[in-house]
This record gives structure tokens, C-alpha cells and sequence, in this order.
């Protein structure tokens, strides 16, 4: 392929993000001003200047749409966990790729927090949510398995330290909805892990 041929795909896929970004983020907001019923895969299109012939190249439904990307992190946090040597401690490492891979969900932080709201208003989208992530939350099990050197179906180490991560980053992301972003996901990640290595002891109240 040529210069010139990888300049027109790279134009090329660049719109594709964008349209699928203004598709995502015309949805969420209609959805979260107006609610679930009271919006169509036409409004949304209208608002994203687009057809809704369109919509269907990216988007299978309404509710796919407004549950987008929501595995993008998973996936990304599983090939940062993967990159980090056998030798760091599996809590650490876990920390250290959670952090990395919040980092975009932080560049994106209006979109990220339209969804957090959406999905909370709307609780029928969390089955299509947990079920995009069940094959991600297999593969993440198996590479705990894989760092500890033990067997993904007869340990139990590694299905409690994906359960730990999945606690630990809806932990992150709740707070972090709840604050309005005022902390960062990174400030957060910290916290949540500094809890689980000192053992979870009860919070003392400052006085």
C-alpha cells in the first residue's frame, strides 16, 4: 500500500470514529433529557447529522449504541496486564493496568459520565452490559491463571481476583460519577487499591 493510500484509509477510518462518537454521544444525551421510550433511532440520527441507514452501519439497536465500547476498557486493561512482568505482585500489576487503562475512559469523561447516568436510570441495559463482558471477564481469568502459573477451572485465586477487579472498577467509576469527576479515575484506582492491601480496616471518622 502507498503513502497516499494509507493517508485516504487513515482519513477514512477517522471519520468512522467520529460518527460512530457523535452517534454514541447524541443517544446519551437525548436519553439522558428525555429517557429510553421517548427516544428513536431517527431523533438520534437527526441529532448526530446522519441517516438512520447510517446508524445501522455502526449500531445494531437503540440500546447497542448507548451500551457501546462498554468492553473497549476490559479489553484494553487485559492486553496492559498481560505487558506487565510476571514478576510484579498480581494485586500491583492489577493496580498499575487498571489505572493505565482508566486513563481513556478520562479523556472521554462527558461520554463516560452520560453513560454512568444513563445505565443507572435505565437498569434493562445492564444485561446487555454484563453480558458483553462475560467472554473479556474468561479471558482476564485465564491470564490471572497464566501469571500464577495455576489452573483457571480448579484454582479459585483467579476468579476471585477478576471478581476483585470488576468490585474495584465499578467501585472507581460509581465514585467517580458520584463526585462529578472532581477526583481523577487514577487518584480513585489508588484509593480503592491502598483499602484492599491494608485489609479493608473500618474507616475512622476524622475528628
Amino acid at each position: 500500500m502507498t503513502m497516499e493510500q494509507d493517508a485516504v484509509v487513515g482519513r477514512r477510518d477517522r471519520k468512522k470514529q467520529q460518527t460512530r462518537a457523535a452517534l454514541t454521544m447524541a443517544a446519551l444525551r437525548l436519553v439522558a433529557e428525555r429517557g429510553m421510550d421517548a427516544v428513536t433511532v431517527e431523533d438520534i440520527s437527526d441529532a448526530a447529522d446522519v441517516s438512520a441507514r447510517t446508524f445501522f452501519n455502526y449500531f445494531a439497536c437503540k440500546d447497542d449504541v448507548l451500551t457501546s465500547n462498554s468492553d473497549r476498557q476490559a479489553k484494553q486493561f487485559l492486553k496492559l496486564l498481560t505487558a506487565i512482568p510476571a514478576d510484579v505482585p498480581t494485586t500491583e500489576a492489577v493496580r498499575r493496568a487498571l489505572g493505565a487503562a482508566l486513563q481513556e475512559v478520562q479523556t472521554e469523561h462527558e461520554m463516560w459520565l452520560l453513560r454512568m447516568r444513563v445505565v443507572e436510570r435505565n437498569p434493562s441495559l445492564l444485561p446487555r452490559l454484563v453480558a458483553s463482558g462475560k467472554e473479556t471477564e474468561r479471558e482476564i481469568v485465564e491470564a490471572i491463571a497464566t501469571r500464577v502459573g495455576v489452573d483457571p477451572d480448579t484454582d479459585s485465586y483467579p476468579l476471585l481476583v477478576t471478581g476483585m477487579i470488576s468490585a474495584a472498577c465499578r467501585t472507581v467509576m460509581t465514585c467517580w460519577v458520584a463526585s462529578h469527576g472532581a477526583k481523577s479515575l487514577t487518584e480513585l484506582v489508588d484509593e480503592v487499591f491502598a483499602a484492599l492491601a491494608a485489609g479493608l480496616p473500618d474507616p475512622r471518622p476524622t475528628v
